[in-house]
């Protein structure tokens, strides 16, 4: 009994307290709801008072009449403004600058003309870059802005407009680059930038060392490089190699390395059977040292021609192709010039 009696006593406790909380959370909810109406009609009416002042200041400060949504009319006229802007535009696309970049390892001459978005041509020509395989880290290249190459005077008289019409390119481009007029008569000697301009095939391949293809398509080792050399007949004397020996088993079949006409084919003391082919653009290759020669002079050959086979005859030690590379009746080095 006395049990019930105690939590009857703490149910009212209870049920007392929660609306003591209950009243008290109404009040504030009510004392909250009424600070938020006074603020919102508080700025209510200062807004208003802000608008009225604002026109009490334009009244006495001037007022304009009559406008409308779709604004003044008047004619729009922007082609002076174009004019100007087109006319420099091409004034500065056509000056030509230049910046410098050291070549980094793992560089390669077309990457680089990427990156600046000019052509490998621009890079070889205004660098004179005579073998692109040849480029060192640490080297410094200048990097036109703008793609086209450097051209030398062949012979007085020449213009910008004749040279441009030679590289099929614009000649007022070509003028305005070099500061002259399209009809300025140059000397022999001179250089100037031709812009779009791109080098021959031929140049292009001998620089990248593509123009001739390896005479001997079976394998075969370098047994005697081009250059100065011990002779392999007196190891007391220096000679000078003018060409590399590529030695392979006797018989093995040796192709033109490049298209071009037969002009002699013989035998002497030295290269043994040997075969001369003349090609384009003053380059004549020289193959000695045949077992067998089996072209004829004045025959066309091109590089699927067979012309002889390897042998040992001349000055030899032993079965190998020697192969000598003339441009201009001077001998190069075929390792330079071989894809």
């Amino acid at each position: 009994m006395k049990k019930n009696l105690n939590l009857n006593c703490f149910k009212v406790i209870i049920e007392k307290i929660a609306d003591g909380i209950y009243m008290f959370n109404k009040s504030k909810l009510l004392k909250i709801t009424s600070l938020s109406v006074l603020g919102f009609c508080f700025g209510l009416g200062l807004a208003w008072s802000l608008i009225l002042t604002k026109s009490k200041i334009s009244q006495s400060n001037g007022v304009g009449g009559f406008e409308t949504a779709k604004g003044p009319e008047f004619t729009e006229n922007l082609e002076p403004l174009i004019d100007a802007v087109e006319s420099d535009t091409a004034i500065d696309n056509s000056l030509i600058t230049y910046q410098t970049y050291r070549v980094k390892s793992g560089d390669m001459i077309g990457f680089i003309a990427d990156e600046f978005n000019v052509t490998q041509d621009t890079l070889i020509s205004v660098n004179n870059i005579r073998q692109t395989r040849l480029i060192q880290v640490g080297q410094y290249l200048k990097i036109p802005s703008m793609p086209g190459i450097i051209y030398t005077v062949k012979k007085d008289g020449e213009t910008p407009a004749t040279i441009a019409e030679k590289y099929e390119v614009n000649a007022e481009k070509c003028a305005l680059v070099n500061s002259i007029q399209t009809d300025t008569s140059l000397t022999a000697g001179a250089s100037l930038f031709v812009p779009d301009a791109e080098l021959d095939w031929v140049t292009r391949q001998e620089i990248n060392g593509d123009l001739f293809h390896k005479p001997l398509h079976q394998r075969y080792w370098l047994s005697s490089y081009y250059g100065w050399r011990n002779s392999p007949f007196d190891a007391s004397k220096r000679t000078f190699h003018g060409g590399i020996d590529m030695a392979a088993p006797s018989g093995t079949p040796i192709y033109a390395a490049l298209d071009g006409r037969v002009i002699a084919t013989g035998t002497n003391t030295v290269y043994g059977n040997y075969v001369i082919i003349q090609h384009h653009s003053g380059y004549k290759t020289l193959y000695g040292h045949m077992s067998k020669i089996t072209c004829k002079q004045g025959n066309f050959v091109y590089t699927n021609t067979i012309i002889g086979k390897v042998g040992s005859t001349g000055m030899s030690t032993g079965p190998h192709l020697h192969f000598t590379v003339y441009k201009n009746n001077k001998s190069m080095n075929p390792l330079l010039l071989l894809n």
